[in-house]
């Protein structure tokens, strides 16, 4: 009968990429749910640069449910994971609704073995929660057949991840419903209308950060009169306005508003109480630095933004990338990794006018940028088809240990 169908062994390996928001999230109104205070807008960036592989396998023959991060064991028990395992399976049963279905579903009470890598350092600073539980909700799912909206399953494992569950430029709609059923992302315009959108990682020197996101924005719901005023007065104008310059490829007013956005979210963390610092000197340096260039050049174009974190996320056009890297390198020269200073897609050389190398490029700083990470827009998550790509053996453990 379909019983003696079951599998003995499920195994499902899913990527997701990383998401840079051009209009903040910060602040939450229902912690449990994960419910944001305002709307939000992001660019999912390239897989091949940044992504997350997660491995999730169901069998009869697991004790119990497990979890294994970039090859170590980790905690399965997070309230956050749980969160996002309760909701996939709840799906599940719902779409079954007891119906005998042509291939036998996977059995719901099976425990689960999940194993998760970055391909980029974790200590980056690039927030690898979103692509992180976008991931996992992206296996989970397939593991248990389940389609249709995730995001909103996403969302329970971390805010921004929810956005991380669509290619190209994505809105994470704050929605108005206490259930959070209606607080989802939704496509903006997918990763092949702007071609020429570039993407700049300047990865600094630094240690871990000091307030960790989650704990920062709390601290800045209680205190912080201009991060309400921003929620209810400013974002829903800007999101509009952030929209409308995606959709018509307008870098200069896309440049512009990024960098107004992200200048704003910091002057949230300052007008929290006690104030949070996530630019540091190197950080304020960059943001010196892209202005420069704009005025020398009479127009805006690179454009930065900086999450929970001092990294400069820098956004330009195809054709500016060669030169800003130039100016990048001169302004912070490499200290020993000269080769390996710039990463991802290739970068041409470029020689710079002396009188731009006067007007932008002042004291240097060497050594106070790590590498820059080439990049661009790309899609949302991915099932991988090759079994010799699953990161757990057919014993459900992981292949290889680092």
């Amino acid at each position: 009968g379909a019983m003696a169908e079951e599998r003995a062994l499920a195994m499902v390996t899913c990527t997701a990429p990383v998401n840079i928001a051009v209009i903040k999230y910060w602040g939450k109104r229902d912690n449990d749910l994960i419910l944001p205070i305002n709307s939000s807008l992001s660019v999912t960036l390239h897989q091949d640069q940044l992504k997350t592989t997660t491995t999730a396998a169901a069998s009869r023959d697991f004790a119990e449910d497990r979890l294994w991060l970039n090859g170590e064991e980790a905690d399965v028990g997070h309230p956050r994971l749980q969160a996002c395992l309760r909701e996939v399976r709840r799906l599940a049963r719902k779409r079954r609704g007891g119906s005998a279905e042509d291939v036998a579903p996977l059995n719901l009470s099976y425990k689960i073995h999940i194993a998760t890598e970055n391909n980029f350092p974790t200590a980056a600073g690039l927030a690898s929660s979103a692509a992180g539980y976008a991931c996992l909700v992206s296996a989970l799912a397939r593991l248990y057949g389940v389609e249709g909206e995730l995001s909103e399953v996403a969302r329970r494992g971390s805010g921004s991840a929810c956005r991380s569950m669509l290619g190209g430029f994505v809105q994470w709609q704050r929605g108005e419903r206490p259930d959070g059923r209606d607080s989802l992302a939704q496509q903006v315009a997918p990763e092949t209308h702007w071609p020429e959108l570039r993407v700049l990682v300047l990865v600094v020197s630094g240690e871990k950060k000091q307030v960790g996101s989650t704990a920062g924005m709390q601290t800045s719901v209680d205190t912080s009169p201009l991060l309400k005023h921003r929620a209810e007065a400013v974002v829903p104008e800007r999101l509009a306005l952030m929209m409308r310059h995606i959709r018509e490829r307008d870098f200069e007013g896309f440049g512009q508003l990024t960098m107004k956005d992200s200048n704003q979210f910091h002057a949230t963390c300052l007008d929290t109480f006690p104030p949070i610092f996530y630019l540091n000197d190197l950080s304020r340096q960059i943001i010196a630095l892209a202005h420069r260039f704009n005025a020398h050049h009479g127009r805006t174009k690179v454009a930065y933004t900086f999450d929970a974190g001092p990294n400069a996320v820098i956004f330009t056009l195809a054709d500016t990338v060669a030169e800003f890297v130039e100016v990048v390198r001169r302004s912070f020269p490499p200290a020993t990794n000269g080769d390996q200073f710039v990463r991802g897609l290739p970068v041409d050389s470029a020689s710079l006018p002396e009188e731009l190398l006067t007007a932008v490029v002042t004291e240097p700083v060497p050594g106070a940028v790590r590498y820059i990470l080439h990049t661009k827009p790309g899609p949302g998550p991915q099932l991988l088809d090759d079994p010799s790509q699953h990161l757990l053996g057919a014993d459900g453990l992981p292949r290889r240990c680092t």
